[in-house]
């Protein structure tokens, strides 16, 4: 009986040690992230902070411009199609407006034009702003001009008449719900609906549906060549659209795509795994490299399970090229790639474990706590 009793006392003392030693790791990791965020960011000494931040240099250091937004995004966030960045700047539909930061403003961070409507996302156009909202109502400002018209007003009916599927849109609005949108450079107008594009080349007089087998979150565009992120995957059409084939599967959704040089790079949620994977591709798409080995925990899968499932919570979100470099957001921080994503390096620690949003304009990058759709 004492013999059982030291065995256990002795592996209880060997246990201890360990607890020990994953809290001190993880101690230690935290206040270098601290250490880090303190050394690279320039927060506002009054008013609305830690909603955007923005750098000049890669990545190097990061400068908090979310001074003149409305006091509520400290609560509320920015929603995931409520922004994007062009040569012009950033803009970000939040209140009652449409705000705009210029890359090399220096001034005033943002210029507000004041919004009427309810749509709340927002995407650009070959010569202008869409604004959208889920039940496909859409409105249009071109470069240059104030005012907001009203567009695609025949969608619905179109849409609905194109596909008579009975889901809960069409039971409670008798519509099709809405869930991207986007505008090739040469005019083709894409809508993302369940389980379709509904697509037009003649400035939405006309809608033709197009079986794609999953809702589109997001699309970018190429040298002729599309891609889009998927709730099955990664698609690619190298035809306007008329014909998508699968180029990344992994058994979970597409997360993001984007361009980069000589090709794309895209995110997928890996149903084996758990985690959340990015590819790129030097071809135009068409064959494709897993380039995230280096963000995934390295830890002991049994010590990632002791701490609580770690490695889920450690998902990619974002990925972007600036210059030279590849630039993640991970839901612990910022990193940068100097290697096309051999090795990764903190920039910025994260806020309260969320995450960014990235967007680019030219040379200059802005970051947004992540808060979810």
């Amino acid at each position: 009986m004492f013999y059982f009793k030291f065995k256990k006392m002795k592996r209880l003392f060997v246990f201890v040690p360990a607890i020990l030693l994953v809290l001190f790791l993880l101690n230690s990791f935290v206040l270098k992230e601290k250490e880090a965020g303190e050394k690279t960011t320039k927060g506002t000494k009054s008013g609305l902070e830690n909603i955007v931040f923005r750098s000049t240099d890669g990545g190097q250091t990061w400068e908090d411009i979310s001074k003149g937004l409305p006091e509520n995004l400290q609560r509320t966030g920015v929603w995931s199609h409520g922004l994007f960045a062009n040569d012009r700047g950033l803009y970000v539909r939040a209140g009652n407006g449409v705000y705009l930061s210029e890359p090399n403003s220096t001034t005033s961070f943002w210029t507000k034009e004041i919004f009427t409507g309810e749509q709340r996302e927002i995407a650009p156009g070959r010569n202008g702003i869409f604004a959208y909202n889920f039940r496909g109502q859409f409105l249009k400002k071109i470069n240059g001009n104030s005012d907001w018209s009203p567009m695609y007003t025949n969608f619905q009916e179109q849409a609905v008449r194109l596909n008579g599927t009975i889901d809960w849109m069409y039971k409670n609005y008798k519509e099709k719900q809405v869930s991207s949108f986007f505008e090739t450079t040469g005019g083709t107008v894409f809508i993302g609906s369940n389980n379709a594009f509904y697509k037009s080349t003649n400035s939405g007089k006309t809608w033709k549906y197009v079986h794609v087998g999953g809702w589109v979150m997001k699309m970018v565009e190429s040298n002729g060549v599309l891609l889009a992120a998927s709730t099955t995957g990664i698609l690619r059409s190298t035809d306007d659209g008329e014909n998508w084939d699968r180029v990344i599967n992994e058994g979970g959704a597409g997360i993001a795509v984007e361009r980069i040089d000589g090709g794309f790079a895209a995110i997928a949620y890996n149903i084996i795994t758990q985690t959340n994977t990015i590819h790129i591709s030097l071809d135009s798409g068409k064959t494709w490299n897993d380039i995230g080995e280096g963000l995934q925990p390295s830890w002991n899968s049994s010590l990632i399970n002791l701490i609580g499932g770690l490695q889920s919570s450690l998902n990619i979100s974002s990925i972007k090229q600036v210059g030279k470099y590849l630039i993640c957001g991970r839901s612990d921080g910022i990193f940068r790639s100097s290697d096309m994503g051999k090795t990764w390096k903190l920039l910025l620690p994260s806020i309260e474990n969320r995450g960014f949003d990235l967007s680019v304009s030219g040379n200059v990058i802005y970051a947004l706590p992540n808060k979810g759709c």
